[in-house]
């Protein structure tokens, strides 16, 4: 089980996905990580997990993102259930590729100038979210 960072949110506070900004931001955070994945070399291992063409893996996560961050529920209406770890099995995860998955996304979330509180709890639940994906000790 992923934590989100809606988790311990009460029902009357403003989601995650509220805080960032909506639509605009989720899409702009997405755009941010997947050109940062694959400009900078420093990412050449996750950069290499991905197709040429990422146009299919920018929409998958920003339809995911948007449901975790507790706006719509885009991935589940097109997908069903994200399964995030057994669709992530067929890719070797260990504490490199974890790590440059969350260097690159707290990149991403510092440079759309997401207010500091918020890139902590969001980094928070990532690094969960990614810990939980690792699937070799490597």
């Amino acid at each position: 089980m992923t934590t989100t960072p809606t988790t311990t949110a009460a029902p009357d506070e403003p989601t995650a996905y509220d805080l960032i900004g909506g639509e605009s931001a989720v899409r702009a955070l997405v755009d941010r990580f997947y050109d940062n994945m694959e400009f900078e070399a420093e990412f050449a291992t996750i950069r290499a997990m991905h197709p040429a063409d990422m146009d299919g893996s920018r929409d998958k996560l920003f339809w995911f993102l948007s449901g975790w961050l507790g706006g719509p529920q885009l991935f589940i209406e097109r997908f069903g259930h994200p399964r995030l770890r057994a669709r992530h099995l067929p890719f070797a995860i260990g504490t490199v590729e974890r790590d440059q998955w969350l260097r690159c996304m707290a990149h991403s979330v510092q440079e759309i100038g997401i207010s500091e509180d918020l890139q902590m709890r969001l980094m928070q639940a990532f690094y969960q979210t990614a810990d939980w994906m690792r699937n070799t000790d490597s």
